[in-house]
């Protein structure tokens, strides 16, 4: 999980009575805060709440992984992902029941075989989300069952092709990646090389 430090050097406080709630949307809140800064000044920190997520790492038996693939509007294409979701069922859905239920929806599969791996923010500037990193395996396929605004491919790629889509640049999602080296997957590339 993710630990909070302090250093009275950098802290920024929240002036009390700043905040604004600017958008309150389904997926995100954006929010308007007043922060007094280090030096006694004071700024405007424009933020995103999120209420987190997960994402897993399917391994099947002969090594490959599972990946999905879904057009990400923002971003203005389609992208080669591990399985991800947000934590929506309820204010206090575990990350690893979430974890399940998004392996199962986004791919089929499910797994008898569970391993926490880390939490990452995702971008820290800007946002308070956190993404719950897993991986997944002993994989039995069960049948794809997404939600109905959601239109994705599933393909297994190997360590080799995984690491060739990354150097070619069509593998570039910061959570598959982050997982990816933390299940120790892309370091077995590296080694071989």
């Amino acid at each position: 999980m993710i630990k909070k430090m302090s250093d009275p050097s950098l802290d920024e406080k929240y002036i009390e009575g700043s905040g604004k709630l600017c958008f309150d949307g389904s997926l995100l809140k954006v929010r308007l805060d007043r922060v007094q800064l280090p030096g006694g000044r004071q700024a405007a920190r424009e933020w995103i709440h999120h209420s987190g997520a997960v994402a897993i790492v399917p391994v099947l038996p002969d090594g490959r992984i599972v990946l999905v693939k879904q057009c990400r509007y923002p971003m203005g294409t389609v992208m080669w992902e591990i399985p991800a979701g947000k934590l929506d069922h309820g204010p206090k859905e575990e990350p690893e029941a979430c974890a399940r239920r998004e392996l199962s929806e986004e791919t089929g599969y499910e797994a008898a075989s569970w391993q926490y791996l880390l939490t990452i923010a995702t971008t820290p500037g800007f946002s308070d989300e956190v993404i719950h990193l897993y991986k997944a395996w002993d994989l039995v396929q069960t049948g794809q069952h997404c939600d109905e605004d959601e239109f994705i491919t599933v393909a297994a790629f190997t360590v080799e092709e995984l690491a060739a889509m990354a150097r070619e640049g069509s593998l570039f999602d910061g959570k598959t990646l982050a997982a990816l080296y933390a299940a120790g997957i892309m370091a077995q590339e590296k080694s071989r090389t």
